[in-house]
């Protein structure tokens, strides 16, 4: 039986143990909390985040705990319309889903034959001759087969990939989900969904699930300002939002004003320069990355999830036959071109969505321009195409 060990428990680590296992690979998962912890902010799954999540066989009861979110145009913060909500051309709406409800179809996907090790905190990773192999200091993990899923921090590709660092954009993100009980009432005649921009400043906003419907149901939203991560605690870090976004047109000021600092998770906003190789032989094994370990960029597309569930789908086919040599290189060229492809449309959503500069809020936004983007970031053909 060939055997994996799976660095991290995000939706890439998860999703990946679950693949392997169910193609007969015995896998042990590393997670350095002391326990598989869900996400607390809501993910956007695009139609191909919605295909991979199928090709994995983890998209049956995906209906039931996710929310269609339409095209709803983009605003100034006065509440003129910059870009009037119109269709665009994909085959079907993205959907947005909680964290929590994804966590939970991952952990019923692993099944009872992984193993999973909390508390171990990897510090290092072998590439020589010998099978590739992590350790904590303390432990050490070998296996065919390595999975780097520990985030764009990744402790294992810095190992890897010693010349491929993290470069800021010049931008930080929070993201936060409002529970039903203490969510604002929307202004009579605003949608579910919302986009605002001004000056380099952007804050979107999206409803889980309708009030009262769902127990993890809330409001989702986002906020992007220029500047590098704040190191202010979380209220402090809450109170400098209220003040960036004051004057903004509903909701933005109500949801901000119904969000507790411990909802907040603040996030840099970059990408990964130059992009490493996905897929690295060691001695008789190797090592992938998948996930933001091997692709980590800006949220403009909101592809992030979408990018690391194709990975998982790629992985899982390549691997089903054939030597783990050819399908590591096969992984390895499927990604890169796919994954090249849409970070040139993140650059260019990026252009408009978030100018630079005392102008930024004078820059026009071509919604022709923003929707090609989008629909050539969803064109993913599956994981055999």
């Amino acid at each position: 039986m060939r055997t994996a060990v799976v660095v991290g428990a995000g939706v890439a680590g998860l999703a990946t143990a679950g693949a392997l296992a169910r193609t007969g690979w015995s896998v042990t998962l590393l997670e350095r909390e002391d326990r598989l912890r869900a996400g607390r902010a809501a993910v956007v799954l695009w139609p191909n985040g919605v295909r991979a999540l199928r090709a994995l066989g983890l998209a049956g009861g995906l209906d039931g705990i996710s929310t269609p979110v339409p095209p709803t145009g983009i605003r100034r913060p006065d509440g003129q319309w910059l870009v009037q909500p119109g269709a665009a051309e994909l085959e079907s709406p993205p959907v947005v889903v909680h964290g929590e409800d994804l966590h939970d179809a991952f952990i019923a996907g692993l099944g009872d034959q992984v193993d999973v090790r909390g508390g171990i905190a990897v510090q290092s990773a072998r590439v020589d001759r010998a099978r590739p192999a992590v350790g904590d200091g303390r432990v050490t993990f070998e296996a065919d087969l390595v999975v780097a899923a520990d985030g764009a921090d990744s402790v294992v590709r810095r190992r890897l990939a010693a010349g491929t660092t993290f470069a800021s954009a010049g931008f930080a993100a929070w993201r936060a989900v409002i529970p039903w009980y203490r969510a604002p009432q929307l202004p009579d005649g605003l949608p579910p969904h919302g986009e605002t921009l001004g000056a380099g400043h952007r804050f979107t906003y999206t409803s889980l699930g309708e009030q009262g419907h769902t127990s993890r149901g809330g409001i989702a939203w986002t906020a992007t300002v220029p500047g590098a991560l704040r190191p202010e605690p979380p209220a402090g870090q809450l109170a400098l939002l209220r003040r960036w976004f004051a004057g903004w047109h509903a909701p933005v000021a109500q949801l901000l004003a119904t969000t507790e600092a411990e909802d907040l998770i603040q996030e840099p906003v970059g990408e990964l320069e130059p992009l490493p190789a996905f897929g690295v032989p060691a001695g008789p094994g190797g090592y992938v990355l998948v996930g933001d370990a091997a692709h980590a960029m800006p949220h403009h597309l909101a592809q992030g999830a979408c990018l690391a569930l194709e990975d998982v789908a790629t992985l899982q086919a390549v691997l089903v036959n054939g030597t783990l040599a050819a399908g590591l290189q096969e992984y390895d060229r499927r990604r890169r071109m796919r994954v090249k492809n849409v970070l040139l449309q993140t650059r260019k959503a990026g252009s408009l969505l978030q100018p630079r500069g005392r102008l930024a809020a004078l820059s026009r936004v071509n919604p022709k321009t923003l929707d090609k983007a989008a629909a050539v970031a969803t064109e993913w053909p599956g994981p055999t195409g």
